[in-house]
């Protein structure tokens, strides 16, 4: 099973991380798609960290982040900084989606 998440709130940091490390356990891959204030999440590490997790793939939308002033210059190359397109590959590839 495939279970996406996708984040458009940063209220929800531990919410998110616990939900991916538990499914992480139970699914062969999560896929979490940020976008909206959820792209402020990427600046915590401890989000960052979650795409070394076997089978976890994170990616956001570039244009969210950058009216929100993430810096998108600087996010590591295992997390994908694009757009739409990954929302909608995310939900097309997964048997169930979280929306936080």
């Amino acid at each position: 099973m495939n279970l996406g998440i996708l984040v458009t709130s940063d209220e929800h940091l531990d919410h998110v991380i616990g939900l991916v490390k538990a499914a992480t356990n139970k699914v062969q891959k999560v896929t979490l798609f940020c976008m909206d204030r959820g792209t402020l999440l990427l600046e915590n590490v401890r989000v960052k960290e979650l795409c070394k997790l076997d089978g976890v793939e994170i990616s956001l939308c570039r244009h969210s982040a950058e009216g929100l002033g993430v810096d998108t210059h600087n996010i590591q190359k295992d997390i994908v900084c694009g757009s739409q397109f990954n929302n909608a590959m995310m939900n097309h590839d997964a048997d169930k989606v979280i929306v936080l």
